[in-house]
């Protein structure tokens, strides 16, 4: 049960890793396509994400319960409070980069041509902080698990 946890924890952290290197692609990009070309990619590893998080949820409450720890602890809630953060962010985030993605694509469609309206949406503070705030709760997990306060 540990070794499945623990390979979900790589699946995981692979996965943020490559929906950040998208995402600052996207950033970086000139034309609505290249745009659209790095968001796309993003989907299927945020579902890939949130399938190996929620499978962490079970091989994590079942190792509690196996290594005789209490569902009370606080490290636990914390880890179960940023676990529920984590999805609610990138839940939120996804739906934004999912709507700015449609208009990269559309945009493209229309000539490709550079667009401040694209430009202000890939950089919006709310996007970026639900993003990679969500990122960042699930890599606060990890250190919850690994250190064990």
């Amino acid at each position: 049960m540990l070794s499945t946890h623990i390979v979900l924890a790589i699946v995981v952290l692979v996965g943020i890793v490559l929906a950040a290197i998208f995402n600052l692609r996207a950033l970086r990009a000139s034309r609505p396509s290249e745009v659209a070309r790095a968001l796309v990619r993003v989907r299927p590893v945020a579902i890939i994400v949130t399938v190996a998080l929620l499978a962490q949820l079970v091989t994590g409450l079942i190792l509690v319960h196996k290594e005789g720890h209490s569902y009370t602890d606080g490290w636990i809630i914390a880890a179960l409070v940023l676990w529920v953060a984590a999805n609610a962010m990138g839940g939120r985030g996804g739906g934004r980069d999912r709507e700015t993605r449609k208009l990269a694509e559309r945009l493209a469609s229309e000539g490709d041509h550079p667009s401040e309206e694209l430009d202000a949406r890939l950089r919006d503070p709310a996007s970026l902080v639900l993003s990679y705030g969500a990122g960042l709760a699930v890599i606060a997990i990890f250190v919850l698990m690994l250190t064990q306060p």
